[in-house]
């Protein structure tokens, strides 16, 4: 039973606690992180990591007056819990219950909702511009991992921040870590600094003096670790070329240091960064000594960290496999990914092929290009981006890509619905986002192995093509030793059919069949077809089947507005052939996050809710 955490209804608790019970909580924080997400699942890492930074910043400023903003905010899970949600924090990334990520919906404590790296910096600026506009008063503190400053957006945003606002504070929580290791020029920057004797000397002296003299000292503490740092590194410090006041590196861990240089920064009338040095995954052995599995993951043994073992391999491991098997194949097969190699399964194609491996850290628009440069010299550059993150960069995919017709594979992991991570990580616009863009050729698999065969096309083929896939695992089609080219915008008619025609995209094909069988048993027949193409759709087939069959069904994991089905009715507008069009997919708004079979069910992306709408659409069998 907790004695402090249980009582903290709203910040206003945290600020009544003495430093001894504020450390006290602190424990009682990492207790509920570690055996609650253990239930749930979730980013267990990156928030054990920024607990008393949380706590200090709770402590000092005033929110919801004061604004928060989390990059990312996979780490606001201890800001959830002193916000009054720790009732509800067993709910967390469950149906109904709280979302894995800041949610302006959520609570007012909430400022700003999030999901992908490297925007607090620009969302924290328009706040306090609107703040000095309004005449207001009130703090705006951006806190980023180190990682968010690999992030082109962070950079725009800083080369406007002391341009713009007199007064803004932002905490680099440096942690040397993301989901995998930070690479680039700016982690070694900041390595640099957290690591120099200098630094550490100042550091250790800093704490000392802190607990000698209390709170009177800190403003000093925090002016002599601006001065040190200038005086090691010089005036061309990056964030002091930028315009902003430098101070730290601090301990992130040290509740009474965060305190007080909080309440020092709290006084400043401009733009400063507060640099501080955490350990993701403290207090967790597990999370320490497996950072990038303890990023973010499922249900787990709180006392030992293990997880369950997945019952077969996931789609990404599939796509990590036959992509090693593709660099084998040819030498001109490359692989980049913006940050994500756990996450599509690249840390398995590094080790080897590590020369033809490329992590251009949380730069998703830099990838894109990064590829087409690639590939104007003739290599075959995969691209491993998940579906939602690849939206970064449309413009590099239209301008740079498509634009000349360069063989660019875009591989989209997490196409289709995301389950627990929620809206901000559903793929569901792929399609449609990329369905307009001439020269680009779309796949979407139905199985592993067609994966396999589609990632092999992609290579054959001289032009940009973009393949989806889903989170989790596949139907467990076993995948041939040697990859197949498929006919580019050629269907596969699974089962033939004479009353109506199913199209199931990709990880709707089960969903097909089941309505297939479900109509045969109240006499109807029912044609199956795995489309296999978004785009180009398979004319002579839906011309074929439009012809001699009553009613066209679509399905697919993806928003309906421009999707596949949509497609369908344009091939037959052009075709000038007329028959009902039932399409089965996403509404036009944002879906919560929750279980995908649950989700389904309620949105009714199911056979049974299909064969529903279908009834009223067929005349009486004409074929038992």
């Amino acid at each position: 039973m907790s004695e402090y955490l249980s009582k903290i209804k709203s910040p206003e608790d945290v600020k009544r606690l003495g430093m001894v019970e504020l450390e006290r909580l602190a424990e009682e924080i990492r207790e509920r992180l570690i055996l609650g997400v253990a239930k749930t699942g979730g980013h267990i890492g990156p928030n054990l990591g920024v607990v008393e930074l949380t706590i200090a910043m709770h402590y000092v400023f005033d929110t919801p007056r004061d604004s928060f903003i989390f990059d990312v905010s996979h780490q606001s899970y201890v800001h959830k819990l002193l916000t009054g949600r720790e009732q509800q924090f067993d709910t967390i990334r469950q149906p109904g219950g709280l979302n894995g990520f800041m949610l302006r919906t959520e609570s007012e404590h909430d400022s700003f909702g999030a999901g992908h790296a490297g925007t607090a910096l620009s969302a924290a600026l328009g706040m306090a511009v609107a703040r000095d506009m309004s005449g207001g008063d009130e703090h705006v503190v951006a806190l980023c991992g180190d990682a968010a400053f690999t992030n082109g957006i962070s950079f725009e945003a800083l080369n406007n921040i002391a341009a713009q606002t007199k007064r803004m504070i932002i905490v680099l929580n440096d942690n040397e870590w993301s989901i995998d290791k930070n690479v680039g020029a700016i982690a070694e920057y900041f390595h640099k600094i957290a690591t120099n004797p200098t630094y550490v000397s100042l550091h250790d002296r800093a704490a000392a003096l802190l607990e000698k003299f209390g709170g009177k000292a800190a403003r000093h503490i925090a002016r002599r670790a601006e001065e040190a740092a200038k005086g090691v590194i010089g005036r061309g410090m990056i964030f002091e070329e930028f315009g902003l006041s430098y101070y730290g590196p601090i301990d992130g861990h040290n509740l009474p240091m965060l305190i007080e240089t909080f309440k020092f920064l709290k006084t400043l009338s401009k733009p400063v960064i507060l640099h501080a040095i955490t350990q993701k995954g403290r207090g967790f052995q597990p999370a320490i000594d497996e950072q990038k599995k303890f990023h973010g993951l499922g249900p787990y043994n709180p006392e030992t960290g293990v997880t369950k073992p997945a019952a077969q391999k996931t789609y990404s491991e599939i796509f990590a496999e036959s992509l090693t098997k593709l660099a084998t194949m040819n030498d001109k097969v490359v692989a980049i990914t913006a940050a994500m190699p756990n996450g599509t399964a690249l840390d398995l194609f590094r080790p080897l092929h590590p020369t033809r491996y490329f992590d251009v850290g949380i730069a998703e628009e830099h990838a894109v290009l990064f590829a087409a440069g690639m590939a104007t010299k003739g290599y075959r550059p995969f691209c491993a981006i998940y579906s939602t993150f690849l939206q970064r960069a449309f413009d590099q995919v239209v301008h740079d890509v498509a634009l000349q017709d360069l063989p660019v594979v875009f591989c989209m992991d997490r196409g289709g619905l995301s389950g627990d991570d929620g809206p901000t990580h559903h793929g569901l616009f792929d399609i449609s986002y990329l369905r307009g863009i001439p020269n680009i050729v779309h796949m979407v698999p139905a199985n592993e192995d067609e994966l396999q065969d589609m990632m092999y096309t992609a290579m054959l083929h001289n032009g940009p093509s973009a393949i989806r896939y889903p989170r989790g695992t596949g139907p467990g089609v076993a995948v041939k030793a040697q990859p197949e080219a498929i006919e580019i915008g050629h269907a596969q008619v699974l089962s033939d059919g004479r009353d109506v025609a199913i199209f199931g995209l990709g990880a709707m094909l089960p969903e097909a069949e089941r309505l297939a069988k479900l109509l045969q048993s109240e006499g109807h027949s029912a044609a199956v077809i795995n489309p296999r193409f978004a785009k180009p759709v398979d004319r002579d087939t839906i011309a074929r089947f439009a012809n001699k069959c009553g009613l066209i069904v679509t399905l697919e994991d993806h928003v309906l507005a421009g999707g596949f089905g949509s497609a369908v009715l344009e091939a037959l507008n052009d075709l000038e052939i007329d028959i009902p069009v039932l399409r089965i997919g996403w509404p036009d708004q944002f879906i919560e996050h929750g279980k995908v079979e649950d989700l389904r069910a309620k949105y009714g992306l199911t056979a049974e809710s299909a064969l529903e709408r279908v009834r009223p659409l067929l005349q009486t069998p004409l074929h038992a």
